[in-house]
């Protein structure tokens, strides 16, 4: 019974070291490139190691099963990042545009997907790393959405990449037009997609600059809990297997009681930042084990449509947020 025992937990120990390492090596290398998020090496790292002769198919399904329980943690410890006063302090007028623009972005790409005949799931998750806040929010809504494992990977290499483009683009075209710094700020908050993204774009423009940008970005992620919930509510007309997903998932349910805790100001500042770490370590296995079960086969395949899928989309972010800005904000 015991040398049975052991032979049945071997795959789930060594698929605990596995993940272990990578997401320790993707930590480490996003501290020292902190442009590039530890959720994006997760990735890579990932599919490097699944693409391993060596890997058998009883440890990637370990791994899978392991990840999946670390992506739901993740996603209840996001929730305490958001303080709720902070971003109601933005006013009336700006979080209206932070909710046109996630809306306007979210619908439009999932539309644009479809006419370039993007997969469905794919399309999806660009649409909510996009609209709302990179990997993490894909790292969420993958988990309630019918898609491939290599549609994760992807929508987290066009987060990457265009995301890395709009560093660029954002204080550089705010210039040309005249934008004061609070403005670029806000700007930058509303339309790049990752926090660390939002900081780089910012910085150009001054200390101002990048605090609205952060609070800004943080209101995104207010709306990933329901956004997610409304996908869920949607899915279950479309059960995979016969099988209907909760009407809410628990880590959703998880993510709005650490919101609503933090926004009590009960919660110490040391364990918020390590939560915040906690929260990293977490969703990096979780797109880590993601990696894993990517075939590179199908990846590549559905390159040309995916790039311009994500071209359009960060172009439909950023002029909805200028445009509802400079109306509401």
């Amino acid at each position: 019974m015991s040398t049975t025992h052991a032979r049945s937990t071997k795959p789930y120990l060594t698929a605990l070291a596995i993940t272990a390492a990578g997401v320790a090596a993707a930590y480490l290398v996003g501290t020292a490139f902190p442009v590039v998020s530890a959720l994006t090496i997760a990735v890579v790292l990932g599919i490097l190691t699944g693409s391993l002769p060596s890997l058998s198919d009883e440890t990637r399904k370990a791994i899978s099963g392991v990840t999946k329980k670390l992506l739901r943690a993740g996603v209840v410890l996001l929730g305490l990042q958001l303080s709720l006063p902070s971003v109601l302090a933005l006013g009336p007028g700006t979080l209206l545009a932070v909710v046109l623009t996630v809306g306007v972005t979210f619908l439009g790409t999932i539309g644009l997907g479809r006419l370039l005949g993007v997969p469905r799931g794919l399309a999806m998750l660009v649409a909510t790393g996009f609209s709302i806040c990179g990997a993490s929010a894909i790292a969420a809504m993958e988990g309630v959405v019918k898609r491939e494992d290599s549609d994760v990977a992807t929508a987290v290499a066009l987060v990457t990449f265009y995301g890395g483009l709009a560093i660029a683009a954002v204080p550089l075209i705010g210039g040309w037009l005249h934008l004061d710094a609070v403005r670029i700020g806000e700007w930058a908050g509303l339309s790049v997609h990752e926090v660390a993204q939002v900081v780089a774009a910012a910085t150009p423009a001054g200390s101002a600059a990048i605090a609205v940008a952060i609070v800004i970005k943080l209101s995104r992620v207010v709306l990933l809990a329901p956004m997610v919930a409304a996908v869920g509510v949607a899915e279950r007309h479309r059960p995979a297997d016969g099988k209907r997903p909760p009407l809410v998932p628990l880590f959703v349910l998880g993510f709005l009681a650490m919101a609503a805790l933090r926004s009590t100001g009960i919660v110490p500042g040391l364990a918020l930042d390590v939560a915040k770490i906690a929260c990293t370590l977490l969703l990096a296995g979780a797109l880590f084990g993601l990696g894993c079960a990517v075939r590179i086969g199908n990846l590549v395949r559905t390159g040309g449509r995916a790039l311009l899928l994500g071209l359009l989309s960060t172009l439909l972010v950023g002029t909805t947020a200028l445009v509802t800005l400079t109306a509401l904000g």
